[in-house]
Protein backbone atom coordinates (compact mmCIF):
# COMPACT_ATOMS: atom_id res chain seq x y z
CA UNK A 1 0.00 0.00 0.00
CA UNK A 2 2.81 2.43 0.91
CA UNK A 3 4.67 1.66 -2.30
CA UNK A 4 1.48 2.20 -4.29
CA UNK A 5 1.03 5.61 -2.69
CA UNK A 6 4.64 6.49 -3.50
CA UNK A 7 3.96 6.54 -7.27
CA UNK A 8 1.76 9.69 -7.40
CA UNK A 9 3.82 11.37 -4.68
CA UNK A 10 7.03 10.67 -6.60
CA UNK A 11 5.54 12.26 -9.73
CA UNK A 12 4.62 15.32 -7.64
CA UNK A 13 8.11 15.42 -6.12
CA UNK A 14 9.84 15.31 -9.52
CA UNK A 15 7.59 18.11 -10.82
CA UNK A 16 8.61 20.36 -7.91
CA UNK A 17 12.24 19.20 -8.03
CA UNK A 18 12.54 19.82 -11.77
CA UNK A 19 10.89 23.24 -11.47
CA UNK A 20 13.35 24.29 -8.76
CA UNK A 21 16.35 23.19 -10.83
CA UNK A 22 15.12 24.97 -13.97
CA UNK A 23 14.23 28.20 -12.15
CA UNK A 24 17.51 28.40 -10.23
CA UNK A 25 19.74 27.80 -13.23
CA UNK A 26 19.38 31.38 -14.57
CA UNK A 27 19.28 32.73 -11.02
CA UNK A 28 22.69 31.18 -10.34
CA UNK A 29 24.06 32.51 -13.62
CA UNK A 30 22.81 36.03 -12.86
CA UNK A 31 24.10 36.01 -9.29
CA UNK A 32 27.55 34.84 -10.35
CA UNK A 33 27.98 37.03 -13.44
CA UNK A 34 26.49 40.21 -11.97
CA UNK A 35 27.16 40.08 -8.23
CA UNK A 36 29.99 37.54 -7.90
CA UNK A 37 30.85 34.63 -5.64
CA UNK A 38 28.95 35.60 -2.47
CA UNK A 39 25.64 36.06 -4.26
CA UNK A 40 26.11 32.82 -6.19
CA UNK A 41 26.91 30.96 -2.98
CA UNK A 42 23.72 32.28 -1.34
CA UNK A 43 21.64 31.24 -4.34
CA UNK A 44 23.08 27.72 -4.11
CA UNK A 45 22.24 27.54 -0.39
CA UNK A 46 18.62 28.53 -1.05
CA UNK A 47 18.43 26.11 -3.98
CA UNK A 48 19.43 23.21 -1.76
CA UNK A 49 17.04 24.25 1.01
CA UNK A 50 14.25 24.17 -1.57
CA UNK A 51 15.36 20.72 -2.77
CA UNK A 52 15.00 19.54 0.83
CA UNK A 53 11.53 21.11 0.91
CA UNK A 54 10.64 19.18 -2.25
CA UNK A 55 11.47 15.90 -0.50
CA UNK A 56 9.00 16.83 2.24
CA UNK A 57 6.32 15.86 -0.30
CA UNK A 58 7.58 12.31 0.22
CA UNK A 59 7.30 12.63 4.00
CA UNK A 60 11.06 13.06 4.36
CA UNK A 61 12.30 14.66 7.59
CA UNK A 62 15.80 15.88 8.39
CA UNK A 63 17.83 16.08 11.56
CA UNK A 64 21.28 17.65 11.53
CA UNK A 65 23.08 17.26 14.87
CA UNK A 66 26.17 19.41 15.38
CA UNK A 67 27.26 19.94 18.97
CA UNK A 68 30.64 21.40 18.04
CA UNK A 69 31.69 25.00 17.51
CA UNK A 70 33.40 24.69 14.15
CA UNK A 71 35.38 27.80 13.16
CA UNK A 72 34.46 29.64 9.97
CA UNK A 73 37.87 31.25 9.46
CA UNK A 74 39.83 28.15 8.47
CA UNK A 75 39.53 25.36 5.87
CA UNK A 76 37.66 22.14 6.58
CA UNK A 77 37.84 18.67 5.10
CA UNK A 78 34.39 17.20 5.64
CA UNK A 79 34.52 13.41 5.48
CA UNK A 80 31.29 11.43 5.35
CA UNK A 81 29.66 8.19 4.27
CA UNK A 82 27.51 8.23 1.14
CA UNK A 83 24.00 6.81 0.81
CA UNK A 84 22.33 8.83 -1.96
CA UNK A 85 22.41 12.09 -3.91
CA UNK A 86 20.09 13.44 -1.23
CA UNK A 87 23.03 13.48 1.19
CA UNK A 88 24.21 16.64 -0.52
CA UNK A 89 21.48 19.32 -0.05
CA UNK A 90 21.46 19.10 3.78
CA UNK A 91 25.26 19.38 3.91
CA UNK A 92 25.17 22.45 1.67
CA UNK A 93 22.37 24.03 3.72
CA UNK A 94 23.40 23.21 7.27
CA UNK A 95 27.12 23.75 6.63
CA UNK A 96 26.58 26.84 4.47
CA UNK A 97 28.71 29.07 6.72
CA UNK A 98 31.68 26.89 5.76
CA UNK A 99 31.24 27.16 1.97
CA UNK A 100 31.19 23.40 1.17
CA UNK A 101 32.68 22.27 -2.17
CA UNK A 102 32.26 18.69 -3.33
CA UNK A 103 34.38 15.99 -4.89
CA UNK A 104 32.05 14.76 -7.65
CA UNK A 105 32.26 12.53 -10.69
CA UNK A 106 32.85 14.41 -13.92
CA UNK A 107 29.61 13.16 -15.49
CA UNK A 108 27.62 15.43 -13.15
CA UNK A 109 29.33 18.49 -14.59
CA UNK A 110 26.99 18.74 -17.55
CA UNK A 111 23.37 18.15 -18.47
CA UNK A 112 21.71 18.81 -15.08
CA UNK A 113 20.15 22.26 -14.65
CA UNK A 114 21.50 24.17 -11.64
CA UNK A 115 23.52 21.21 -10.33
CA UNK A 116 26.01 21.07 -13.20
CA UNK A 117 26.39 24.86 -13.25
CA UNK A 118 27.23 24.96 -9.56
CA UNK A 119 29.71 22.10 -9.81
CA UNK A 120 31.52 23.77 -12.73
CA UNK A 121 31.53 27.32 -11.36
CA UNK A 122 31.22 26.99 -7.59
CA UNK A 123 34.66 25.60 -6.78
CA UNK A 124 34.00 21.86 -6.62
CA UNK A 125 36.28 19.15 -8.09
CA UNK A 126 34.99 17.10 -11.01
CA UNK A 127 37.01 13.90 -11.27
CA UNK A 128 37.21 11.32 -14.02
CA UNK A 129 37.36 7.95 -12.30
CA UNK A 130 38.92 6.44 -15.42
CA UNK A 131 41.76 8.99 -15.43
CA UNK A 132 43.81 8.92 -12.21
CA UNK A 133 46.09 11.73 -13.39
CA UNK A 134 43.15 14.07 -14.00
CA UNK A 135 41.54 13.08 -10.69
CA UNK A 136 44.68 13.80 -8.68
CA UNK A 137 45.12 17.17 -10.38
CA UNK A 138 41.52 18.16 -9.60
CA UNK A 139 41.88 17.11 -5.97
CA UNK A 140 45.13 19.04 -5.65
CA UNK A 141 43.42 22.11 -7.08
CA UNK A 142 40.53 21.77 -4.61
CA UNK A 143 42.89 21.28 -1.67
CA UNK A 144 44.86 24.42 -2.55
CA UNK A 145 41.61 26.32 -3.08
CA UNK A 146 40.17 25.60 0.35
CA UNK A 147 43.54 26.26 1.99
CA UNK A 148 43.78 29.68 0.34
CA UNK A 149 40.17 30.78 0.77
CA UNK A 150 39.28 29.06 4.10
CA UNK A 151 36.49 27.00 2.60
CA UNK A 152 35.44 23.35 2.90
CA UNK A 153 35.96 20.26 0.78
CA UNK A 154 33.38 17.49 1.12
CA UNK A 155 34.55 14.01 0.18
CA UNK A 156 32.81 10.62 0.24
CA UNK A 157 35.77 8.22 0.63
CA UNK A 158 33.60 5.12 0.09
CA UNK A 159 33.65 6.04 -3.60
CA UNK A 160 30.11 4.89 -4.37
CA UNK A 161 26.92 5.13 -2.36
CA UNK A 162 25.69 2.37 -0.09
CA UNK A 163 22.34 1.05 -1.29
CA UNK A 164 21.50 -0.49 2.10
CA UNK A 165 23.02 1.98 4.54
CA UNK A 166 25.85 -0.39 5.48
CA UNK A 167 29.22 1.41 5.46
CA UNK A 168 31.83 0.57 2.81
CA UNK A 169 35.60 0.60 3.31
CA UNK A 170 37.27 3.94 2.67
CA UNK A 171 39.37 4.58 -0.41
CA UNK A 172 42.11 6.79 0.96
CA UNK A 173 43.91 8.29 -2.06
CA UNK A 174 41.66 11.31 -2.60
CA UNK A 175 41.51 12.12 1.08
CA UNK A 176 45.29 11.97 1.35
CA UNK A 177 45.66 14.42 -1.52
CA UNK A 178 43.29 16.91 0.12
CA UNK A 179 45.03 16.54 3.47
CA UNK A 180 48.42 17.20 1.89
CA UNK A 181 47.28 20.26 -0.06
CA UNK A 182 45.31 21.75 2.86
CA UNK A 183 47.58 21.15 5.88
CA UNK A 184 45.78 23.71 8.08
CA UNK A 185 42.35 22.16 7.47
CA UNK A 186 40.27 20.82 10.32
CA UNK A 187 38.96 17.31 9.61
CA UNK A 188 35.21 17.04 10.25
CA UNK A 189 33.68 13.52 10.16
CA UNK A 190 29.92 13.23 9.59
CA UNK A 191 27.72 10.12 9.79
CA UNK A 192 24.63 9.93 7.56
CA UNK A 193 21.70 7.62 8.25
CA UNK A 194 18.58 6.71 6.26
CA UNK A 195 19.29 8.75 3.12
CA UNK A 196 19.38 5.45 1.20
CA UNK A 197 15.71 4.90 2.05
CA UNK A 198 14.72 7.64 -0.38
CA UNK A 199 15.92 5.26 -3.11
CA UNK A 200 14.86 2.00 -1.51
CA UNK A 201 12.83 1.06 -4.62
CA UNK A 202 15.32 2.55 -7.06
CA UNK A 203 14.92 5.91 -8.78
CA UNK A 204 11.18 5.41 -9.27
CA UNK A 205 9.14 5.37 -7.17
CA UNK A 206 10.85 7.14 -4.27
CA UNK A 207 10.73 5.86 -0.72
CA UNK A 208 8.29 7.53 1.68
CA UNK A 209 8.64 8.71 5.26
CA UNK A 210 12.45 8.68 5.53
CA UNK A 211 14.00 10.32 8.60
CA UNK A 212 17.41 11.37 7.29
CA UNK A 213 19.89 12.03 10.08
CA UNK A 214 23.31 13.69 10.12
CA UNK A 215 25.68 13.51 13.07
CA UNK A 216 28.74 15.76 13.11
CA UNK A 217 31.53 14.15 15.11
CA UNK A 218 34.29 15.93 17.01
CA UNK A 219 36.63 17.62 14.51
CA UNK A 220 40.37 17.10 14.76
CA UNK A 221 43.53 18.61 13.36
CA UNK A 222 45.20 17.50 10.16
CA UNK A 223 48.45 16.69 11.92
CA UNK A 224 50.28 13.38 12.14
CA UNK A 225 50.26 10.16 10.16
CA UNK A 226 47.71 10.37 7.32
CA UNK A 227 46.73 6.69 7.55
CA UNK A 228 46.04 7.02 11.27
CA UNK A 229 44.02 10.20 10.80
CA UNK A 230 41.90 8.60 8.08
CA UNK A 231 41.36 5.51 10.22
CA UNK A 232 40.24 7.77 13.06
CA UNK A 233 37.74 9.58 10.81
CA UNK A 234 36.43 6.30 9.43
CA UNK A 235 35.97 4.85 12.93
CA UNK A 236 34.03 7.92 14.04
CA UNK A 237 31.79 7.82 11.00
CA UNK A 238 31.11 4.08 11.20
CA UNK A 239 30.28 4.41 14.91
CA UNK A 240 27.42 6.72 13.99
CA UNK A 241 25.93 4.62 11.17
CA UNK A 242 22.92 2.52 12.15
CA UNK A 243 21.63 0.60 9.11
CA UNK A 244 18.04 -0.57 9.37
CA UNK A 245 15.55 -2.26 7.10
Amino acid sequence: MIKLLSYPLTVLFFLFFGLVLVVFHPIQWFCLKVFGYDAHKRSVSVLNWLIMCCTNVLGTRYRFENLHKIPTDRPLIIVTNHQSMYDIPPIIWYMRKHHPKFVSKIELGKGIPSVSFNLRHGGSALIDRKDPKQSIAELQKLGKYIETHQRSAVIFPEGTRSRTGDPKPFRTTGLKVLMKQAPSALIVPISINNSWKLLRYGKFPMGLGSHVQFQVHEPFENKGNAEELIARAEAQIVSGIHPSK
